[in-house]
């Protein structure tokens, strides 16, 4: 199977998405000239040029497509080569409106924006194949040609009669008949019981809450129609070019693919992110899902798009601070990548992204940004021979999966507040606060190669993902696992007891009385200065726990908020960031997990990757960092011993 490696062959991919069709071809000449000059030696093309290369139904126009893959190559730009797929042409839509995707409310989208397609449309995957397949003849023996780019970030629902359809098929090969169906939803509930297929629809408007089980299936099976269109093209451009890799852009922690399963039949997993330079949690949030994409890759990885400086859809689009787009790519390199890219190389001047800033922005050459990805080029330069293809290990998995997400962010459900992602998100981030480095895992996943497993949340956990938690912990391995874990089964059928009885044996939980979830701002005070938010539990121990920390005050006081029993530790709600630190350091320290390095101030991150150190500083003053030993700063050539100082999101790659 063609991986990453072919393409990289010891560089950091560097660059963007080209749209030079929106731009007089005079332009052109001057676009390869500032690449050459910026580094940049790999561009996507083709990306939304779908009515370009089709105008009207069956003609083709790939004369101007031509000239820029020559273009590149004679300026040695590889390129990353993309289906059109995402953005059918408005012919499309008026000539066959079956391609078209129809929302809960039976409201059919229409062209004009993007991905205006129906995934469950037979028109619509014969089109596209088509498409895919002249694309991939025409181009296959082009030297210039590195990756193929399947589509782009997929993202429609379709609740219309086509996907109606598709969706009874879909329930009939997981159920096998009717009455399997019935039982796993639950049917008996509000009379909902179904006696002939056609009855069965996608989860459209109804009156008041929805079948969740219903809902939950159709959210894999949204998963799943997106994966049949990503193979489908895959297959073509393979048959064409067996020896090149094929990857798709997912959406950074995008609830309707199960990113899991795709990454299984990607070659490369290739991401975008584009964190809130305002947000403070920022760069935290890059990390979770930089650690994430490694993982789903199981090595390096692809870095598809991110902005220069601002984005255009936030309510304020503020851009990133000198030095903070370099601070962050580089992270992103340190937690895996081998490639380096953004949306887009030229600032558009027309169209709904033209305020989203460009590796070559409305300030041209001389304007800040561009200078920044000439110095970023030439960083990536310097250490790419040292770090392409290199691993970085991790002592510590945190589980995530999206069939729990799907279950657990519905109506009906004890607390609106507690979000899986803000939780998945709360308990990364104070493993990252403590400098330890993380894999992310999934709940069936080999665990035996962690000294420490970390479960913020899974409310849905299946009969194989419970043994497995026994099993790590039956092995030596230390579990610590939050709150509302374990509640439903595969069927979002609640277990009985509330909780699953393996876990409570595990943790020394006799019953699990109730959910006591808090309010917005509320909070629950506990042994050792803990301080709960969002959620707490009625719990009854056992009698077999090695340690508690109880409840002090309120209605749940002298009841556990924390139980570990050996190795697996329960805690009941979701401690303040700072707490929550704290119990996660001591729980690492016990398992003999130790910081990437010690001592590090608040504001530095570090990461090993191969024999490299990486010190990223998330803050706009000075800092110290004191490091043993001598070391080569593979980004100034500088030899340090002892002791490195960081300025404003300043970036050491040390080399022993």
């Amino acid at each position: 199977m063609p991986r990453l490696d072919d393409v990289t062959r010891g560089r950091i991919l560097y660059g963007g998405d080209w749209n030079p069709e929106q731009w007089p071809e005079e332009t052109w000449e001057e676009d390869v000239r500032l690449m050459r000059e910026a580094g940049v030696n790999s561009v996507t093309l083709g990306v939304f040029s779908w009515s370009r290369i089709e105008p009207r139904p069956g003609e083709r126009d790939f004369g101007w497509l031509d000239r820029l893959m020559d273009l590149a190559h004679g300026n040695g730009i590889g390129v990353v080569l993309a289906t059109p797929t995402a953005s059918p042409p408005p012919w499309t839509g008026r000539l066959h409106p079956d391609t078209l995707p129809v929302d809960a409310d039976g409201h059919t989208e229409l062209w004009g924006g993007r991905q205006h397609f129906s995934h469950s449309s037979a028109t619509y995957r014969r089109l596209a194949a088509a498409i895919t397949e002249d694309l991939a003849a025409r181009y296959a023996a082009h030297p210039a040609l590195t990756l193929w780019h399947i589509n782009n970030e997929y993202c429609t629902y379709d609740h219309g009669d086509e996907a109606a359809a598709r969706f009874r098929t879909w329930l009939r090969h997981r159920y096998g008949s009717l009455e399997a169906l019935n039982t796993a939803w639950g049917t008996a509930f509000w009379s909902q019981t179904y006696g002939d297929w056609e009855e069965v629809l996608p989860p459209r408007r109804t009156h008041y809450l929805k079948n969740p089980a219903q809902v939950l299936d159709f959210r894999r099976f949204t998963s799943d129609m997106l994966l049949e269109c990503f193979t489908a093209e895959r297959d073509i451009v393979r048959r064409h070019t067996p020896h090149l890799p094929v990857t798709t852009n997912v959406m950074p922690l995008w609830s309707g693919q199960d990113a899991w399963r795709w990454a299984e039949e990607e070659d490369v997993v290739s991401v975008d992110l584009y964190p809130d330079p305002d947000d403070p949690s920022g760069a935290q949030h890059g990390a979770l899902v930089q650690d994430m994409t490694r993982s789903q890759a199981r090595g390096p990885w692809m870095l598809m798009e991110q902005a220069v400086g601002a984005v255009n859809w936030r309510p304020v689009n503020r851009p990133k601070p000198r030095g903070l787009n370099r601070l962050w790519s580089l992270q992103a390199v340190a937690r895996g990548a081998d490639a380096v890219c953004y949306f887009q190389w030229r600032q558009s001047r027309q169209g709904a992204e033209k305020y989203h800033s460009g590796m070559l922005g409305h300030a041209g050459p001389e304007g800040r940004a561009h200078q920044e990805i000439r110095r970023l080029g030439a960083d990536l330069a310097r250490i790419a021979p040292h770090v392409v293809g290199r691993a970085v290990t991790a002592e510590v998995a945190v589980l995530h999966d999206w069939h729990a997400w799907w279950a657990s962010d519905q109506e009906g459900h004890p607390s609106r507040e507690a979000g899986h992602a803000e939780i998945l998100g709360a308990w990364h981030r104070a493993l990252w606060r403590a400098h330890l480095t993380t894999d992310v895992a999934h709940p069936e996943h080999d665990l035996t190669g962690y000294r420490m497993v970390v479960v913020p949340r899974l409310h849905l956990l299946t009969d194989p993902a419970a043994d497995n938690l026994v099993a790590y912990v039956r092995g030596g391995g230390t579990l610590v696992c939050g709150f509302g874990t374990g509640v439903v089964d595969e069927d979002d059928r609640v277990r009985p007891g509330g909780m699953d009885e393996r876990l409570r044996a595990l943790f020394g939980i006799r019953t699990l009385h109730e959910w006591w979830p808090l309010e917005p701002g509320a909070t629950v005070e506990a042994d050792g200065g803990l301080r709960g938010t969002q959620w707490s539990e009625e719990l009854e121990p056992d009698g077999t726990a090695d340690e508690t920390l109880a409840y002090r005050g309120g209605e749940l006081d002298g009841l556990p908020a924390v139980l570990r029993k050996g190795r697996a530790w329960y805690v009941s709600t979701l401690p303040g960031p700072d707490a929550l630190r704290d119990l996660l350091t001591r729980v690492a320290d016990g398992a003999g997990v130790r910081p990437v390095l010690e001592g590090l101030p608040d504001a530095v991150e570090a990461v090993r990757r191969g024999g490299l150190l990486f010190l990223l500083h998330h803050g706009r003053g000075e800092v110290a960092v004191d490091v043993p030993g001598t070391h080569r700063d593979l980004l100034t050539g500088a030899t340090v011993t002892g002791r490195v100082t960081l300025g404003r999101y300043g970036v050491a790659v040390l080399a022993p």
